[in-house]
């Protein structure tokens, strides 16, 4: 495993984590500051600024990007089909123009969660087989535009409006199902947040082998947590044993960043650089 004590060349942040202190321009020029050296920027980030611009920005601040964030929300009621195709495709064509390595897609739970206006449902099997298909779909575009896919899990929480993706093994079997060549251009992203729990994670992520691993993402899970979505913590602040999963991961040959995403009101509070130093030196003594 690599040894990230002496500097912090292999953290990039995810700028949901300081996304209430500042718009896409600000976290760049932040980043720059502290010699981060790659980000996986959200889409709402960029359309807030503008695509061009954020182009240019992240192209002037010499950073690489680890992912983009989102596309996916695969399920919907049929009169909003066409709306998921649309909206995965400018996905694929944005990430292309900030020349980020994959997409990270979020499933989406139940239809009238993912794309509100659907038509109200509990058929959560249903949900997983538009999953299937959206994603097929997307995938031949995906191809077309050189862009990998990368599936992330989400904890069993959120598998009514966000992701009825919950465990590793899951999205392994649809990357199995779509792309059994393990061609590279669908695999899997994976939020320690979100896997840590699972009893079949080492076995899986040895499944996934480094075709599959498309990206790390790093946080930590707090005792007692007080919000499921915006409580993450800090690492070191929780009970994720994060040095055993990127272990693992490294095992199989992921040689990529650890993408620090926080999702926390707390840490929303604080000042852009006192987040980004504390980032800095838990990605060296905990990650």
């Amino acid at each position: 495993m690599r040894d990230f004590s002496a500097d912090h060349r292999w953290l990039s942040l995810n700028t949901a984590t300081v996304r209430k202190q500042g718009d896409l321009a600000a976290i760049v020029d932040a980043c720059a500051r502290h010699g981060i050296r790659a980000i996986d920027p959200w889409r709402d980030q960029v359309a807030a600024i503008g695509l061009d611009r954020a182009v240019r920005i992240v192209r002037d601040a010499g950073l690489e990007l680890t992912g983009y964030c989102r596309g996916g929300m695969f399920t919907s009621d049929a009169a909003h089909r066409s709306e998921v195709r649309d909206d995965n495709r400018r996905a694929v064509d944005e990430a292309n123009a900030l020349g980020a390595p994959c997409i990270v897609l979020v499933a989406g739970g139940l239809p009238q969660y993912s794309r509100p206006g659907s038509v109200a449902s509990k058929d959560i099997a249903q949900a997983r087989t538009q999953v299937d298909d959206a994603l097929a779909e997307m995938l031949e575009y995906a191809r077309q535009a050189g862009m990998p896919l990368a599936i992330e899990p989400l904890h069993p929480a959120y598998a009514a409006d966000r992701a009825c993706v919950n465990t590793t093994k899951q999205a392994l079997d649809i990357c199995d199902r779509l792309d059994p060549a393990r061609s590279g251009a669908l695999g899997v992203a994976l939020d320690v947040y979100h896997i840590w729990w699972d009893p079949e994670l080492m076995s899986q992520i040895a499944r996934a082998g480094g075709e599959r691993l498309l990206a790390f993402h790093v946080c930590d899970w707090l005792v007692p947590t007080k919000d499921i979505l915006n409580d993450r913590g800090m690492m070191g602040d929780g009970v994720i044993d994060i040095r055993s999963v990127r272990s693992a991961v490294e095992a199989e040959g992921f040689a990529g960043y650890s993408e620090i995403e926080i999702f926390s009101n707390d840490w929303w509070a604080k000042p852009m650089d006192e987040v980004l130093r504390t980032c800095i030196e838990r990605h060296r003594t905990v990650v």
